[in-house]
């Protein structure tokens, strides 16, 4: 797909300074830039790549003025990096913009599916599924019965979504997520064996959620595992059964979670921690990478090592954990010398 630098201009309300004809199909860094591609410039350190960028146009700020020839059409706009991930975003909604239902696939004839809507090949739609407006439905999903969809929402191939499950508006659920499997309940029994305790409940996503690639999101016993409004969880992370993640809340991937656990709103948390279940975390909390988490942890705290300490009081003690064999050495001096003395 073809764009000419007057109609990228007018998306981005910015102003062409050369060929207003320039086309591009392509995006590029501005040092990789290649004839037909679109680029942009907005730290000052690449501008001299700017003078030499085969890039067939460059977003650069309204500020800017060449000190040297350019054989690259500019658009002119307020900030350059804010609009050029719009015109990515812009670009994915484009690319993205499939209807229609791919053959083979299945879908019940009690599901209700609203406009605009894609399901692509080898998806199944099990009973009772809704499905809202210009849901993107991509190839080997899953949908279990009675599953809801809300409104422009995307489930990227192969992702697998249990029944009873409930997904809001604006979600995007990377391949191979799998939201609504059994939690790890099991119980042991007299002979030292595991009976499986049933996982009745579901899992809610709330508007404006994202999924990562792989990550797998577990439906409560009883209730519901939420994911509350804008939470962005990274690729290969694991929410355990009636979790529950405040609104704005950020992970990184290969974080676990333990069942039962609620983690307040705008918390960021790091790679690979771990989470104990049954215990809360406050709001704009941030835990480093690998942590670990076996406490409550109140409003604003910043942590980490493992177990976890207060962010000052870990650099601290990792100071003194370095210097540990001089601080042993000096201590066996000390003693050697009160005991010679005595």
């Amino acid at each position: 797909m073809k764009f000419t630098a007057q109609q990228i201009a007018e998306i981005l309300e910015g102003d062409v300074v050369g060929n207003l004809d320039t086309e591009v199909s392509k995006l590029s860094k501005i040092e990789e830039g290649v004839t037909g591609s679109l680029t942009f410039l907005a730290n000052p350190k690449y501008t001299p790549h700017i003078y030499t960028t085969k890039a067939s146009i460059t977003i650069v700020n309204k500020t800017f003025i060449p000190e040297n020839s350019l054989d690259t059409t500019l658009i002119k706009v307020d900030d350059a990096y804010a609009a050029f991930s719009k015109l990515l975003e812009y670009y994915n909604l484009v690319k993205l913009n499939k209807t229609g239902i791919e053959q083979p696939s299945f879908i019940s004839d009690s599901a209700k599916l609203g406009e605009d809507v894609y399901i692509g090949a080898f998806s199944y739609i099990g009973e009772n599924v809704k499905i809202g407006d210009n849901v993107k439905i991509f190839p080997n999903v899953y949908l279990g019965d009675n599953v809801s969809i809300d409104d422009n929402t995307v489930v990227f191939a192969g992702s697998k979504i249990y029944s009873e499950c409930i997904i809001g508006k604006y979600c995007v659920i990377n391949s191979g997520a799998i939201i609504g499997a059994d939690g790890f309940g099991f119980t042991p029994n007299e002979n030292g064996e595991y009976s499986k305790v049933p996982q009745t409940g579901n899992v809610i996503l709330e508007d404006f959620v994202d999924i990562g690639a792989a990550t797998t999101i577990d439906r409560a016993t009883l209730g519901s595992t939420i994911i509350r409004r804008g939470v962005k969880l990274d690729n290969q992370i694991q929410i355990a059964h009636n979790v529950e993640i405040g609104r704005n809340t950020v992970i990184a991937a290969q974080t676990g979670i333990a069942g039962s656990t609620k983690i307040g709103e705008n918390c960021q948390i790091g790679g690979q921690v771990g989470i104990v279940g049954h215990i809360i975390i406050g709001n704009n909390v941030k835990i480093q990478a690998q942590s670990g988490i076996g406490r409550n942890v109140k409003d604003d705290e910043v942590l980490q090592g493992s177990p976890a300490l207060s962010y000052g009081d870990y650099n601290k003690s990792y100071v003194h954990f370095k210097n540990l064999p001089k601080i042993v050495k000096d201590i066996n001096d000390i003693e050697k010398k009160i005991n010679g003395n005595s």
